[in-house]
């Protein structure tokens, strides 16, 4: 076969191509420690690649949403233990103040000032801000939850968070359910239901839903009787909503509180050992709150620590996929670099005659 010069010069720029483009490649290797630089690189790899980094953003998203809801937790759980703090003292106050031979008419009064105080510390529990949200308003965080007069001004909504795929956990906790005791025993209160929803579908399913829950619990509240407490006590606010048929065990701190200092105005000794019982509700009732709300701590805390090792495992993944061993790149750039200063030698000589050298 007959070679002319332009298959020997095409043939020398395909070598002369292929080598440059080896060490490029190579030096591009060297220069970000990555042996995938583009898709083409490694096809399969490069997509187990991507799959790693997009779950490792969303695991890093999910560190972020749990780092919000925590601080939100613990802030709860502090509030909730300086209010199960103050009725215990309210209570030991009622104790002291429960009989004749400890308490009398001036003891009373002064001890009704304290719980005075008490009452007024309850009501700026509940009204607690972490940043510009109250933490106990549900959904209404921007409105302040309870008036002087403990009457509640938010709802009963929870704020949940994504933690995991398909994982919600609620960041608050109603201040109605922790103060005013509402759904809680056998009062007839329908709560929200704990499954966030995950598509569109589910979405409209659960507004319909809360359509009905909220009428339902508008007619559960319209039906509540009151119950019967000191005559200073009888007032149009209703705060005391007990219903004595169904025998809700929840609990208003704020008439609890508000009955105890009364009686122990009027110095009303049988009202103020009826308290005692009350009290012990009360207190029980923050307890089930703040454990409520230290089971959430504990459950973003596991998942957070699961995150962090998901996190780790994924970039272990990736690097194994897409890192460049430095000792094998270095040996492929020597080997490319002779090869290529050798095609460069035998090409020059090769295509050294030409039609130039015929006409001098």
């Amino acid at each position: 076969m007959r070679i002319a010069d332009k298959m020997a010069f095409n043939q020398v720029n395909q070598n002369l191509t292929k080598n440059r483009s080896d060490m490029a490649d190579l030096q591009n290797q060297a220069a970000t420690q990555k042996r995938i630089n583009k898709p083409s690189d490694d096809p399969l790899a490069s997509a187990r690649v991507l799959a790693s980094r997009t779950e490792e953003r969303g695991n890093t998203q999910f560190i972020k949403n749990i780092n919000n809801a925590r601080s939100f937790l613990e802030f709860s759980d502090q509030s909730l233990g300086e209010l199960s703090e103050i009725l215990v003292r309210a209570k030991e106050l009622a104790i002291s103040q429960s009989n004749d031979a400890s308490g009398n008419a001036e003891s009373r009064m002064v001890t009704a000032s304290e719980i005075g105080q008490i009452y007024n510390q309850a009501v700026q529990i509940g009204n607690r801000k972490l940043g510009e949200r109250y933490i106990f308003g549900g959904y209404k965080t921007q409105t302040m939850p309870f008036s002087q007069a403990g009457e509640y001004f938010g709802d009963d909504g929870d704020m949940k968070i994504q933690t995991h795929k398909d994982s919600f956990v609620a960041m608050n906790i109603s201040g109605n359910k922790v103060f005013l005791g509402k759904g809680l025993g056998g009062d007839g209160i329908v709560r929200p239901r704990y499954e966030a929803p995950t598509d569109v579908n589910q979405l409209k399913e659960f507004q319909q839903e809360e359509i009905q829950r909220q009428e339902q619990n508008q007619d559960i509240e319209s039906n509540y009787l009151e119950t019967r407490g000191p005559a200073s006590e009888r007032r149009s606010s209703r705060t005391d909503k007990q219903d004595p048929v169904t025998g809700g065990a929840g609990i208003n701190l704020f008439s609890t509180l508000r009955n105890l200092e009364v009686s122990l105005r009027t110095n009303d000794k049988e009202g103020v050992q009826e308290t005692l019982d009350t009290l012990d509700q009360a207190i029980s009732q923050v307890v089930l709150a703040r454990s409520e709300v230290g089971s959430r701590i504990m459950a973003v805390n596991n998942t957070m620590d699961s995150l962090q090792k998901a996190v780790v495992d994924n970039k272990v993944a990736a690097s194994q996929l897409e890192d460049a061993d430095a000792f094998q790149v270095i040996s492929d750039i020597n080997k490319t670099d002779s090869t290529l200063k050798a095609t460069l030698e035998t090409s020059g000589k090769l295509i050294q005659p030409s039609l130039l050298d015929f006409l001098r």
